[in-house]
């Protein structure tokens, strides 16, 4: 099918986010940072339906030439190895960093994947007590 990702396994495939208010809510999900990128996740409540996916590299990141090779390696990089962690019913953005361009397509796949699959740790509740007490 025509804007979908797909892995070697063909039952796993990954759909696409494309509108403003797609990106805009998965802002409102967790965030998982990482060195190469930032990567938004939502869980939309639908376990039913299958994993959506967005990539965003704001201009700041270089010229047109330069933020398409960053999209493309992401996109590359989802489709052969992270895709088939991606949960059903929830909602990705890959907000790509500049370093996407130096690392190398191993380092960057592997990390990809590790965001994926790793839930962030739970934050500590804000009691205004200092850490290192």
């Amino acid at each position: 099918m025509a804007g979908e990702l797909t892995t070697k396994d063909q039952k796993h495939t990954v759909g696409r986010l494309k509108s403003r208010p797609q990106f805009l809510a998965v802002r409102e999900g967790e965030k998982r940072r990482g060195g190469f990128f930032l990567l938004e996740v939502l869980d939309r409540k639908e376990p039913d339906s299958q994993a959506r996916v967005g990539f965003t590299v704001t201009k700041k990141h270089g010229n047109a030439v330069e933020r398409n090779r960053m999209r493309r390696r992401l996109k590359e990089a989802v489709r052969l190895h992270a895709g088939f962690a991606m949960q059903p019913g929830h909602d990705y953005v890959v907000v790509a960093r500049r370093d996407v361009l130096e690392a190398s397509f191993k380092e960057l796949a592997a990390e990809l994947k590790f965001r994926v699959e790793t839930r962030p740790k739970p934050r500590r509740s804000g009691d205004g007590r200092p850490r290192n007490v």
